[in-house]
């Protein structure tokens, strides 16, 4: 588990709005919310922790950018997320929050 968290840690990057649009035409982005911590959330992805994953998504803690957020980043293309690629999705969190 350490292993695959370290190999997590180095892909962790900062991407531009613009930069995920094709990733969400495809709908693989995957909306973090602040209060998690990006590496649980992908260790827990990859590891196929299915409990902890339904949980955050219970509490709305995971989801798929809403119809809102979308109109909001339309118009927003450069803000910046913290992303992190655990296939198929790309998970990100936004800096603003």
């Amino acid at each position: 588990m350490q292993n695959l968290r370290a190999e997590l840690a180095e892909m962790v990057d900062q991407a531009e709005w613009e930069w995920l649009m094709p990733h969400v035409q495809r709908d693989a982005v995957v909306m973090v919310d602040p209060t998690l911590d990006l590496l649980d959330v992908g260790v827990a992805i990859a590891s196929d922790n299915v409990l902890a994953v339904q949980q955050w998504i219970s509490d709305q803690q995971l989801s798929k950018p809403s119809a809102a957020l979308l109109a909001e980043l339309g118009s927003d293309r450069t803000r910046r997320f913290n992303a992190l690629i655990v296939q198929p999705y790309v998970l990100v969190q936004d800096l603003a929050a």
